[in-house]
Formats: structure tokens, C-alpha cells, sequence
């Protein structure tokens, strides 16, 4: 999986690799039981602070994604917790999406199309 950060958005760096993590395992390129690189080599390789991707796996970590331990590093958790609702974070983001849609114009169908386009991580 390759991992683009956007040095210029206004979200940071850590939540960009997290977000992005997500999405692999959605789209399937992240596979159940997978194993992440360490966050040393992560870190080398994006050019970031370990520190970064430390926080970034720990997040993952607490919201069930992954596992880690010392001898095996981080892995992609085998069965990730079916919750069947949507955090309030989420729902608030989604809420200032929907609403910078509707100001530009987008209609209820194309913001619709875009939903159906990405469920289940297809893109």
C-alpha cells in the first residue's frame, strides 16, 4: 500500500497515516492479519518523526484496527469490532461535507453516487 501525506493540509500528519490506513483496510488492500512496517522504518521511509507514526499506530490500536506487540510489531487485527454506528466525530465531519457540498451546488443523487462509489473502500 503506498501512503501519500499532504504536507500542506491542515490535517495532521499522524491522523493523514491513520485515515489512510483505514482506507487500505477498507478497500482490502490491507488484509486481515497483515503486518504494518515498524514504525522506525515507516518513519525512514515517509520522512516523518517516529514520533508521528508511533501516535498514528497507537490511535489505530485504541480503535481496534490493529494489534501490536513487541516481538511481532503491528499487524491488521484478524476481527475488528462491528460496531454499527457512526462516532460523533464522524458524524460531524460528515456534516460539514454534506454542507460544503449543498453550498456548491452538488445534488442529494450525486452525493449519493459518491457514497455508493466508495462503500466498501471500491476506491
Amino acid at each position: 500500500m503506498i501512503i501519500r501525506i499532504d504536507e500542506l493540509s491542515d490535517v495532521p500528519i499522524y491522523m493523514q497515516l491513520r485515515n489512510q490506513i483505514v482506507m487500505g483496510i477498507s478497500s482490502g488492500e490491507l488484509k486481515s492479519g497483515e503486518q504494518l512496517p515498524t514504525v522506525r522504518n515507516l518513519a525512514l521511509e515517509m520522512g516523518i518523526n517516529t514520533m508521528t507514526v508511533s501516535k498514528a499506530y497507537q490511535l489505530l490500536k485504541t480503535e481496534g484496527y490493529i494489534m501490536t506487540d513487541r516481538k511481532n510489531g503491528a499487524r491488521i487485527r484478524t476481527e475488528i469490532k462491528k460496531e454499527a454506528s457512526v462516532s460523533d466525530a464522524n458524524k460531524t465531519e460528515l456534516k460539514r461535507i454534506v454542507s460544503e457540498a449543498y453550498i456548491s451546488g452538488v445534488t442529494k443523487q450525486e452525493l449519493f453516487d459518491l457514497i455508493e462509489l466508495y462503500w466498501g473502500g471500491e476506491q
